[in-house]
């Protein structure tokens, strides 16, 4: 009886996904962000010009930025010097809509997170640097669509977690970087970053589903950035398209440094029609090109059409 129960349960769940029909086409005019430096179009992480830029080209719409480089979901958690979500982004957010100084119809707006990256990695979870949990991290970020829900928001992107283990700050062969000097095994690195990161993703997916009843009316779309990036990363020919061979263990932005030496980086730069065969930017962000094509793919969600990445749960 349980396991009939449980079953029942889960073709209700799949029901309710399939019949889900998100936004109308030519529906959304503003795109608001919120993240860190994968999304950041000030501090830019790959080198180039921001995702979020390409998308709101490409989709014809309004781009409103709050993301910050170096931002966790909450400092409360992750304590980090930069400006958090919750405790950054958002209240400037509220400010401007509180003054009026920023006027977006509900309908016609929709808003992404892309946030993980910094919570989950060096100096944070993975170092045992913060009292934080992954389920206190992966409720933080739900927690983004309630909020602005409460406000107002109707339409809403949730873009997961990449598979961190690919980048060369978490790659089992990874180098030394700017990023971390210290003494590390990376094997260890690369094991664990792996489990949150799936662990992570599957928590978040799941809260979401979980979140559904309590935001009448919302619109969800779920965008695997995950499983975007494992293609990527796994076919890179269906992706890149510079002048250089494909590469996808490798950056264009490589600093190598000496373990204990902080001021020892040697650094290589790729220049020209050649960056756009790289998979990453430097050894923890990922290149204009990889960012290109989470752009084609967002704008197509904005669009009211369909992406391969991303699944509208309501």
């Amino acid at each position: 009886m349980k396991f009939l129960t449980s079953t029942f349960a889960g073709f209700l769940l799949l029901a309710s996904i399939v019949q889900a029909t998100g936004i109308a086409p030519n529906q959304i005019k503003n795109f608001v962000t919120f993240g860190d430096s994968y999304t950041d179009i000030v501090n830019i992480g790959d080198g180039g010009t921001a995702w979020p830029v390409y998308a709101s080209g490409y989709a014809n719409v309004s781009l409103f930025p709050f993301a910050k480089s170096g931002a966790t979901c909450s400092n409360n958690l992750t304590n980090r010097p930069f400006p958090s979500v919750f405790e950054s982004q958002l209240p400037t957010y509220f400010e401007e809509t509180s003054n009026r100084s920023l006027k977006l119809n509900p309908l016609e707006t929709i808003y992404t997170l892309w946030i993980g990256t910094n919570d989950l990695g060096e100096s944070a979870l993975l170092t045992g640097d913060d009292a934080a949990s992954l389920v206190e991290v992966t409720t933080c970020m739900i927690n983004w669509v309630k909020v602005l829900y409460e406000s107002g928001a109707r339409n809403f992107i949730f873009q997961n977690m990449i598979p961190l283990q690919h980048t060369i700050l978490y790659s089992s062969t990874g180098y030394y970087t700017k990023f971390w000097t210290f003494p590390r095994n990376s094997t260890s690195w690369s094991v664990s970053m792996t489990e949150l990161t799936l662990s992570g993703n599957d928590l978040t997916q799941l809260k979401l589903q979980a979140l559904l009843p309590q935001i009448p009316g919302a619109h969800v779309a779920h965008f695997d950035s995950h499983s975007l990036f494992q293609d990527m990363f796994d076919n890179p020919s269906q992706y890149l398209n510079g002048t250089a061979p494909l590469n996808v263990t490798g950056c264009i932005n490589s600093c190598v440094f000496q373990v204990n030496e902080p001021d020892s980086g040697v650094c290589t730069l790729v220049n020209g029609t050649d960056r756009d065969s790289y998979l990453w930017y430097d050894e923890l962000h990922p290149s204009e090109q990889a960012d290109r094509i989470v752009a084609r793919e967002m704008a197509l969600v904005m669009e009211g059409k369909t992406s391969k990445w991303a699944t509208w749960l309501s």
